[in-house]
């Protein structure tokens, strides 16, 4: 009988470090938002170089669950990755609350200053279309009420617009 309890204990240890590397991937992946910028100032070079409009997006990437569902429905999707590529330049804010994904205090600086410029109602999620200059072409509150097709055509005819 010792050996079974045993036995068990190793697979339940074995199942709960699946599980926990698992959720500690999502995490990370969550955190990492490929392609995106996190430095307004070089973003802003970068648009003007590149004559694009920056998406600029109020996060929190490991407690507001709406947050996590735009980043995995529609910046995930394949029509935002291809429109986005050669469309505009993405730059993430993000407020993390979990001790271990706490940025470094000059990202957070930079983050809260964006914020108070941009986001002084603390929403989440919060997304703003900015001109090369900083200056707000179109804002979204929360979760976008639209496709990630329906979305990306928004954007789409915002920065044909802009041209």
């Amino acid at each position: 009988m010792p050996q079974l309890l045993e036995s068990r204990g190793v697979r339940f240890r074995k199942n709960y470090m699946h599980l926990f590397t698992g959720l500690l991937a999502g995490i990370l992946f969550v955190n990492t938002y490929a392609g995106w910028e996190t430095d307004m100032e070089k973003a802003k070079v970068k648009a003007v170089q590149e004559h694009k409009l920056i998406l600029l997006n109020f996060s929190g990437s490991d407690w507001c669950g709406p947050c996590i569902r735009l980043h995995d429905e529609v910046f995930e999707s394949r029509e935002f990755k291809q429109f986005a590529e050669s469309g505009v330049i993405l730059v993430n804010a993000d407020f993390p609350r979990m001790k271990k994904n706490q940025l470094p205090k000059e990202q957070q600086k930079q983050n809260d200053f964006l914020a108070e410029k941009y986001d002084a109602n603390g929403v989440f999620p919060y997304t703003v279309l900015l001109d090369a200059q900083g200056n707000v072409v179109k804002a979204w509150e929360g979760f976008p009420q639209a496709s990630p097709a329906q979305f990306v055509g928004q954007l789409k005819n915002l920065c044909d617009a802009r041209k």
